[in-house]
């Protein structure tokens, strides 16, 4: 096949949504020099170069963003010839975990790949594939929606196989993620209202069970309802997290300033950069990062919403509303409005494996907002 049909300018070389593209530079550079101040410190103390963290994000930034340039141009009817090496591929990532030598385990997890000196977390890549994939069954199986065989039982079991390796990853909350936002492309294709209704009867006696099996998740559920049950165990975590969020203030304590981010709240450049983020920006800041994220998601849904097919607008929905649950879930989590879970903040927080992929992922959706018809 050609070169010039593979790298086809999408939307035969309509410009694409700068606002979206803005947004998403914006977030990412926002993101760097969070992280950056959040993480000096700790990287200094544990690693003796205060440098540890930011340097490997820059570094997957550069790298996610070559791949974000890539998949922004590339012929969005060549990549759907690829979707099986693509499924294929992310479930053998995941099988890998579990292979001795090359999965990593930490804190009872089995969540991550040794790639040579470098580590990445194949549930990451999960969140690209399924709605690529899904948008794709679901746009060809259009016509067969209302047979349960033919039109739902594919996508439904390669869904229920990749929340089942990240559930087994020892990963319970990325598993319910991903498969809550499986159900909205679900819905979004038409899927009648009774399947639904069947899977909530199968998956929350399950996910209830999943929860009381693990003393962990049962001690974080108990946490969440009784923030004094454990005050030095699970609900150490969030309750210095907001705290911190609280110390920032109006205006916030100043970039590179904030105090609590030294010793107050353990890992706060991973999971709860949103708290030393709070804590040196204040209300305003904050603010001013709802804002942003309000912008990502317009530019995100007004593509979608105008998309040229099913399958993009399918795959523009999955994907932002991916991006954008991940947001509010773990904002949520680090003000202690849900219960704590494992789910990084997308642009912010230390780990190279969710920013490369959620770069990529904002790519085809700027590939798709190339296609889409504005008016």
């Amino acid at each position: 096949m050609k070169l010039q049909f593979v790298m086809e300018k999408a939307g035969r070389g309509n410009a694409p949504d700068y606002v979206l593209v803005s947004s998403v530079l914006l977030l990412t550079g926002t993101g760097l020099v969070t992280l950056y101040s959040s993480s000096y410190a700790f990287a200094n103390r544990f690693f003796g170069n205060g440098l540890y963290f930011i340097s490997r994000q820059a570094v997957l930034a550069l790298l996610g963003f070559a791949l974000f340039f890539i998949v922004s141009r590339i012929n969005l009817e060549f990549l759907r010839g690829w979707i099986l090496p693509i499924i294929v591929g992310t479930m053998a990532l995941c099988v890998f975990t579990f292979v001795p030598g090359i999965g990593i385990m930490k804190n009872g997890a089995t969540r991550w790949i040794r790639l040579g000196s470098s580590t990445y977390q194949p549930s990451e890549l999960v969140k690209l594939a399924l709605p690529l994939y899904l948008a794709h069954i679901f746009d060809k199986k259009n016509g067969s929606l209302d047979s349960f065989s033919a039109g739902i039982m594919p996508p439904t079991m390669i869904t229920v196989i990749f929340c089942a390796l990240i559930y087994l990853q020892n990963n319970f909350s990325t598993a319910f993620f991903i498969l809550l936002n499986a159900l909205a492309i679900f819905y979004l294709a038409g899927i009648r209202l009774r399947y639904f209704f069947g899977a909530a009867m199968i998956f929350f006696p399950l996910s209830v069970f999943f929860v009381l099996t693990r003393e962990h998740r049962l001690r974080r559920v108990i946490s969440f309802f009784l923030p004094q049950w454990e005050p030095l165990g699970s609900g150490y975590q969030v309750r210095l997290s907001a705290a911190t969020i609280g110390s920032g203030g109006f205006w916030g304590k100043g970039i590179g300033q904030g105090t609590r981010k030294i010793a107050s709240v353990p890992e706060i450049h991973s999971d709860f950069i949103f708290a030393s983020f709070a804590e040196e920006t204040g209300f305003a800041g904050v603010a001013l990062l709802f804002v942003l994220f309000a912008v990502f998601a317009f530019a995100v849904y007004r593509c979608a919403l105008k998309s040229a097919s099913p399958f993009r607008r399918l795959l523009s929905f999955g994907l932002g509303t991916m991006i954008l649950s991940q947001i509010l879930l773990n904002i949520a989590v680090v003000i202690g409005a849900l219960p704590t879970t494992g789910i990084p903040l997308p642009f912010f927080s230390a780990g190279g494996s969710s920013l490369a992929t959620t770069l990529v992922m904002c790519g085809l959706l700027v590939n798709n907002s190339r296609e889409a018809e504005y008016v």
